[in-house]
């Protein structure tokens, strides 16, 4: 059994569990975060909707042409010169956006925790709108080369970057935009975040979300997980680009690009997944909302008024001095 049919075979059945499952992860997403008030208006939330917009049109105009490309031999960027420029230019665009709302989540729970006023004041909703759109204008103009030096290949008929300063461009905008900076923004940013709530007493003083922490904060973990073997990868294309290579060795790393690739697709699938594991409040949102299909009034009532008691509870217990409590009572 060749590395060759292992790679196809792993394509073809792992590809199609990841497109499952994050169809339909990302699916429920965008329904959750565009349904429920409380995360409707919350920018880290926001973010994680547009971010999981994208992702699903990553994953759909990606991962599906793939599959069906290794699978039956099909090649539809091999035929249509439209497709292999329109599909170029989505993918960029669309991981570059969802990237990028990952790391402004990041820094927006940053600004959130923080115990300085003046930064928990770039924590707005209408501040997340506008740097969303001016994020997705500016992706989207650079997504213009992607349009005009992507070609079909006389010699392999296969969809190629005809220019040679592009191609070095996109090499490098591979290693840094979509690998690099991600990861130490979000691992920076994720690392202050921690620190902030280990210093606060009291986030529902600083009217921050614990839960939208966790969320976020386990975004990180997915990044340094399914993007840095990415990264390290193109680093090694980069670093052994012009040299000599033999058969075997080429397809050890054809191989190995293989499995690499697929776990770079957990990123674009995982959220809804880490979401769930790391937020109860999420959970009961889905559970109301997906399972029982009650409204979103509904859900926010309930939630309002466990926040109500929850905060209450703590800034009683805050009220109270250390040395005037005794076994959990005041003295």
């Amino acid at each position: 059994m060749s590395l060759s049919y292992i790679g196809t075979q792993l394509t073809i059945y792992v590809g199609s569990t990841i497109l499952i499952a994050g169809i339909l992860g990302n699916g429920i997403n965008i329904f959750i975060f565009s349904s429920v008030h409380t995360y409707r208006n919350t920018p880290s939330t926001f973010y994680f909707l547009v971010g999981s917009i994208h992702n699903l049109l990553y994953l759909a105009i990606n991962l599906t042409f793939r599959i069906v490309s290794v699978g039956s031999g099909f090649d539809l960027t091999r035929t249509s010169l439209a497709w292999c420029r329109a599909r170029s230019f989505f993918l960029s665009t669309c991981s570059a956006i969802s990237f990028t709302c990952s790391c402004l989540a990041t820094i927006d729970q940053f600004l959130a925790t923080s115990q300085s006023a003046h930064l928990r004041r770039y924590s707005k909703i209408e501040l997340a709108y506008r740097i969303v759109l001016f994020a997705m204008v500016v992706w989207y103009l650079q997504g213009i080369p992607w349009i005009l030096y992507q070609n079909i290949s006389p010699i392999s008929t296969t969809c190629a970057r005809t220019n040679a300063i592009y191609a070095i461009y996109v090499s490098v905008y591979l290693l840094l935009v979509l690998c690099v900076i991600p990861v130490v923004v979000m691992i920076g940013f994720g690392f202050l975040t921690y620190l902030n709530i280990r210093l606060t007493i009291a986030l529902a003083e600083l009217r921050a979300d614990r839960q939208l922490a966790k969320m976020t904060l386990i975004q990180v973990v997915l990044v340094i997980i399914s993007i840095i073997p990415y990264g390290i990868n193109n680093a090694y294309g980069l670093i052994t680009t012009g040299m000599t290579k033999d058969a075997n060795r080429i397809l050890i790393e054809s191989f190995v690009s293989t499995i690499v690739s697929l776990i770079s697709y957990l990123y674009y699938m995982g959220g809804f997944y880490m979401f769930l594991i790391s937020s109860s409040r999420f959970r009961h949102v889905v559970k109301e909302r997906i399972i029982y299909g009650r409204s979103p009034n509904q859900i926010n009532q309930t939630q309002t008024l466990r926040s109500e008691v929850k905060t209450n509870v703590i800034i009683k217990t805050i009220s109270v001095p250390l040395s005037e409590r005794v076994n959990g009572r005041k003295i």
